[in-house]
């Protein structure tokens, strides 16, 4: 087999333990979170439910406050969307000037013009096709 040193056991069986365990709190962090949300997914419409059904000023007071978070969700969304074409862009630029002074004698900075332009096509698209107020 060869001959191996301490150091190359220890990485040999401590590398897969570290992939292992990270994949496996990256799954049951997931699996959590898709748990919980389906929680309250479910008293949510079951709250609403009971709301409704129970006079005919709750109905309406249900279809509002269901009005007021889709709303609020839309913004959420559009400004998440806004946050990450700023932070692509930024990412390209700083791309850009860091690959710029790093290699000078040769084009390998026109790289950071892709998540440039990905940041660009994603402001583009919140501030011009993107859902209004």
């Amino acid at each position: 087999m060869g001959h191996m040193t301490i150091g190359a056991v220890a990485v040999a069986v401590f590398l897969p333990v570290v992939i292992v365990s990270v994949f496996a709190f990256t799954s049951i962090a997931t699996w959590s979170d898709a748990r919980r949300r389906e929680r309250e997914a479910f008293y949510k419409s079951e709250t609403l439910k009971k709301i409704a059904e129970s006079s005919g000023a709750g109905g309406a007071a249900a279809l509002d406050l269901i009005r007021e978070q889709e709303r609020i969700a839309q913004r959420r969304r559009r400004d998440d969307q806004r946050l990450g074409g700023l932070v692509t862009t930024g990412a390209g630029v700083g791309l850009l000037i860091f690959l710029r002074a790093i290699v000078p004698a040769q084009s390998v900075y026109l790289v950071g013009l892709i998540p440039l332009f990905v940041g660009v096509a994603l402001l583009a698209h919140t501030f011009l096709f993107g859902p209004k107020e």
